[in-house]
């Protein structure tokens, strides 16, 4: 079928008109004549076997011949056997009056029929042809049936008539169908046959010159006219394309010289892009590698320059601030946008010496520069952001230790003025008790010079409080030598025995000590003071001196409970937490609690001598402060603090892990 298809598709056109017109007359020819034939054929049914059937079934059913026929077999099958020269006739049977097969069409080709006249309605619907059943009358009056079957097929005679008829049309078809195909072929295939050669010859020879000549005005004709005018519009355009290819080589060679010239150009571009880039990302480096953040800014005010300090200090990336308003990108900034507008519209330097913001969780200093940004179709403002909390910690620091060294020289100084009266009023009071004392028998005797009696004397001085008295004035002046001897200690370097110790052991050392040390405050409340550890056991032994550093959290302990006690309404419960790690070469120590807290000024008057918050008789101010000396000058560390009012201190202690002034 596929290869049938490909070959019809393949056919000129002229043979598919020509094979189409005689599939169209043969199948009408066929159609014709079968039509015909049936219609010839049912209607010869129809009405001459019915009607010839009819005939025979009444003269069999006169009642003469009836009675014969139904009273003997022999009869009914000598009368069925007269019947077969009858050419309609394809089957008979005759029925007696009990309703059974008496006798049938004795012809070889007849149908057999049913033995019960009860079936004979069944069979006749699957029998194809034309039938007929008359009664037939007994002598005692009854009935039987006549039964007469026509034959289906067509006469000889009739069938060759109309063969002969379907034929003749069939031949007069034929020739109609040549006579077609010469006006076709002359008319379409031999016009569209010239059409094609043409077009070939145009195709292969690129001759647009040729014609092809008209043989008609039909739809050919104007197709073939139609090509014509092609042809000479193909002609033109290739004269002219002709004259363009002739200017378009001349351009072509210009072109090739131009792009050499081009290429070279290029090539210098490239190389001048690419340095250009280097020096780019080389800029961009230096920017991004400097301590400082730096933003650059356009008149209006929005991001154009944004480097990794930048995103590090405002959390925004690079991505984010560029193109953005400065006050979006960096909230930080908004309050002082209109001083950088001054700058950029004065074209001056503005400076904010020191801005402080929260960077996780911890208070950080920034100095402010800004810039006017000038230049060839450039117009905004640079800004600088400096780190200074280093650099305002380290002065602080400093002053603190001028401030230290200078208390320390005027303490040493002191304490050799002080420590003469202080002996002396120590020794005159231990004297004055001698003196009253009834035991000695040098006071009797000058009593008895005097007419005076020790015992009264005594009785007089208990009522008047004087011992009492002169016990404040002992207590007061051994208090005042213990201060001068604190004073002395730390004014002048003693020789102190440096050895390696595991800090996490003199933590609980220490801790065990405060917790059984009264002076902490009242027990029953320490008891309801809870403290957390979290101590780094790997840490190695860094040489220290012992006593000191446990005098130095002693100290921290103390003051850390007493302000846990010294809160009026605690809304939790009362926590120390103590923390030892390692930050790079410092081994850190935390005291933090959850006390009443300080207030800026406190703080940075915390480690002072002689500075106290508490109440007159609980403190001598030198606890921190001889605190503050042994980590700084002794062990050549830190000590700092950080505090807010209701919400606690942490004190912070760092040790250098590597301690070389300890090793002399």
């Amino acid at each position: 079928m596929r290869k049938l298809h490909n070959f019809l598709k393949n056919l000129p056109v002229s043979r598919k008109l020509m094979a189409a017109l005689f599939v169209l007359l043969i199948t009408i020819i066929v159609i014709s004549n079968l039509a015909f034939i049936t219609a010839s054929y049912w209607i010869t049914l129809q009405s001459m076997a019915s009607k010839g059937l009819r005939t025979l079934g009444n003269l069999y059913a006169t009642p003469t011949l009836s009675h014969q026929l139904l009273n003997s077999t022999d009869t009914a099958n000598e009368a069925l056997g007269q019947m077969v020269n009858y050419m309609p006739l394809r089957g008979a049977a005759i029925y007696g009056t009990d309703g059974m097969l008496l006798a049938e069409f004795p012809h070889k080709d007849a149908p057999d029929f049913p033995k019960n006249i009860a079936l004979l309605d069944n069979w006749m619907t699957s029998q194809f042809g034309t039938n007929y059943i008359t009664d037939l009358e007994s002598d005692d009056g009854q009935f039987g049936r006549l039964v007469l079957l026509a034959s289906n097929k067509l006469p000889i005679a009739f069938f060759i008539g109309i063969s002969s008829a379907s034929l003749g049309i069939l031949v007069l078809s034929i020739l109609l169908w040549l006579i077609l195909a010469k006006q076709i072929r002359g008319h379409i295939s031999n016009p569209i046959k010239e059409l094609e050669t043409l077009a070939l010859r145009v195709t292969r020879e690129e001759n647009y010159a040729l014609r092809v000549i008209p043989h008609s005005r039909d739809e050919i004709g104007q197709l073939s006219t139609a090509f014509n005018t092609m042809l000479s519009r193909i002609e033109a355009r290739e004269q002219l394309l002709k004259t363009a290819r002739d200017e378009a080589e001349a351009l072509a060679t210009e072109m090739r010289e131009t792009n050499v010239q081009l290429v070279k150009e290029m090539q210098v571009r490239n190389k001048v892009e690419k340095k250009l880039t280097s020096f780019q990302s080389y800029l961009n480096n230096i920017i991004n590698s400097m301590p400082s953040a730096l933003i650059a800014v356009d008149k209006e005010l929005y991001v154009t320059q944004w480097n990794q300090e930048a995103t590090s200090i405002s959390g925004s990336s690079l991505e984010e601030a560029v193109d953005q308003p400065l006050f979006l990108a960096f909230p930080h900034l908004k309050p002082y946008m209109e001083q950088l507008k001054l700058c950029i519209e004065s074209n001056q330097i503005e400076k904010v010496e020191k801005v402080s913001w929260i960077q996780e969780g911890l208070v950080r200093h920034y100095a402010l520069t800004f810039y006017p940004l000038v230049g060839e179709n450039v117009h905004g403002g640079v800004i600088r952001i400096d780190d200074i909390t280093e650099r305002l910690n380290l002065q602080e620091l400093m002053v603190q230790s001028e401030k230290m060294l200078s208390v320390g020289g005027l303490a040493a100084g002191m304490a050799h003025e002080i420590n003469n009266p202080l002996g002396a009023i120590l020794h005159n009071t231990q004297n004055i008790r001698r003196r009253l004392s009834v035991n000695l028998s040098k006071n009797k005797e000058i009593a008895l010079q005097a007419k005076i009696s020790l015992q009264e004397v005594n009785k007089y001085l208990e009522m008047r409080e004087i011992p009492q008295l002169l016990d404040a004035i002992n207590q007061a002046g051994s208090r005042a030598s213990k201060i001068v001897t604190h004073m002395l200690a730390f004014s002048r370097r003693s020789k102190r025995q440096f050895t390696p110790a595991n800090l996490a052991d003199i933590i609980r050392q220490t801790l065990e000590i405060a917790k059984n040390d009264l002076q902490l405050g009242d027990a029953q409340d320490i008891k309801n003071i809870v403290i957390k550890l979290d101590l780094n056991e790997t840490l190695v032994k860094i040489p220290i001196v012992v006593n000191e550093i446990e005098q130095v959290l002693f100290n921290l302990l103390k003051n850390a409970s007493q302000a846990i006690l010294m809160r009026t309404n605690p809304s939790e419960t009362g926590l120390i937490q103590i923390r030892l790690l390692k930050r790079q070469q410092w081994a850190v120590i935390e005291v933090e609690d959850n006390g009443i807290g300080m207030t800026e000024i406190t703080a940075k008057r915390i480690f002072e001598p002689f500075f106290t918050t508490k109440e007159v008789g609980k403190g001598t101010g030198l606890g921190l402060f001889v605190s503050y000396f042994i980590i700084t000058n002794n062990h050549k560390g830190e000590l700092s603090v950080q505090s807010k009012v209701g919400r606690g201190t942490c004190f912070c202690i760092k040790l250098p892990i590597n301690n070389t002034s300890g090793r002399n």
